[in-house]
């Protein structure tokens, strides 16, 4: 994994993704204390920065393994940037979900043309069902972080975010990236890495989903209660991938942990002042900034809202929220 490959993937993603802005907000500069800018990767095709990695991904694949279809397992946002992804390919895509995931991450997924295989996440395993749908089809496994092509594609958001601070004079900053399994912040900490060295990333996680940031501190792969859940299925994973946590390691600042509570408050003010909706996982960096910038010491924070895909309960929640 390294950095051509994303300069590869963003050549495969031209004309394909939305290069998304970089927005602004003189209430949130008030509140932060300092210049912050939000990566609106919620307005990205599919609602999320996984169409990125899936295109990537599906793009790369020879036309014998395209033949066979795609498979990948998902809670929502990778499963639909794969449905979505694959139907602009002509493949047919089976994605495994949870059956308590978002209600409308399901009906999207399958709106955009993938079939979708519903399981328990607390008594079956994904991978299992995974592979027995390979076995039985032959399909291609698409990782939701684990794969190099799709850690380039999520990292073609870096690319797109140090040319936009760049042409903004910004030359320094902690760049805050919303983290599950560490696909979205290896790819664009790749990026930051060769492109703007004095970026400093950090992965931001829910409280009680907080692997990578000890995952960092101890320098090992650290887990998560797989039988709990969250308000941010989105980022929440069992523990780093393998694949990602080495560059984690290699490229990344010591990472931060919010609540549930600072996800509905940043929803809401993403949603006021910005005028943009964010999903509770995608809005973990931005609550960061917000409330904990007091660990942060650069004079200018970047932060990416990785996803927009709530369902209208938890947005209402969250715009009630105080």
């Amino acid at each position: 994994m390294n950095f051509e490959m994303i300069v590869a993937a963003n050549g495969r993603l031209s004309g394909k993704k939305r290069v998304t802005p970089l927005l602004n907000s003189p209430f949130i500069d008030e509140i932060v204390g300092r210049p912050t800018y939000l990566k609106a990767e919620c307005l990205q095709h599919s609602g999320s920065f996984k169409f990125r990695g899936a295109f990537s991904a599906i793009s790369a694949l020879t036309s014998e393994e395209r033949d066979k279809g795609i498979l990948a397992y998902s809670s929502g946002n990778h499963a639909q940037g794969i449905a979505m992804a694959a139907t602009m390919h002509n493949i047919p895509s089976t994605v495994i979900m949870p059956e308590d995931a978002p209600k409308i991450k399901i009906d999207n997924t399958r709106k955009l043309g993938a079939e979708v295989v519903l399981y328990d996440r607390y008594n079956e395993s994904r991978e299992i069902i995974g592979e027995s749908l390979q076995k039985k089809f032959g399909s291609v496994l698409i990782k939701p972080y684990d794969d190099p092509n799709v850690i380039a594609g999520q990292g073609t958001a870096g690319l797109e975010i140090t040319k936009q601070a760049k042409d903004l004079g910004i030359d320094e900053a902690d760049l805050l990236v919303c983290c599950g399994g560490g696909g979205l912040t290896s790819g664009i900490a790749l990026a930051c890495a060769e492109n703007a060295k004095n970026f400093k990333v950090r992965p931001v996680e829910p409280a009680g989903f907080d692997d990578v940031v000890r995952s960092l501190i101890s320098g090992k792969r650290e887990t998560n209660d797989s039988n709990s859940s969250s308000l941010c299925d989105a980022i929440v994973t069992p523990s780093p991938g393998i694949l990602t946590f080495p560059i984690l390691k290699e490229f990344c600042y010591p990472g931060m942990v919010v609540t549930e509570s600072e996800v509905l408050k940043a929803m809401r003010i993403a949603f006021e002042r910005l005028k943009i909706v964010i999903e509770p996982g995608g809005a973990v960096a931005l609550a960061a900034a917000l409330y904990h910038s007091e660990m942060l010491d650069s004079k200018t924070i970047v932060v990416v809202a990785s996803g927009g895909n709530v369902d209208p309960e938890t947005f209402s929640r969250a715009l009630s929220f105080r």
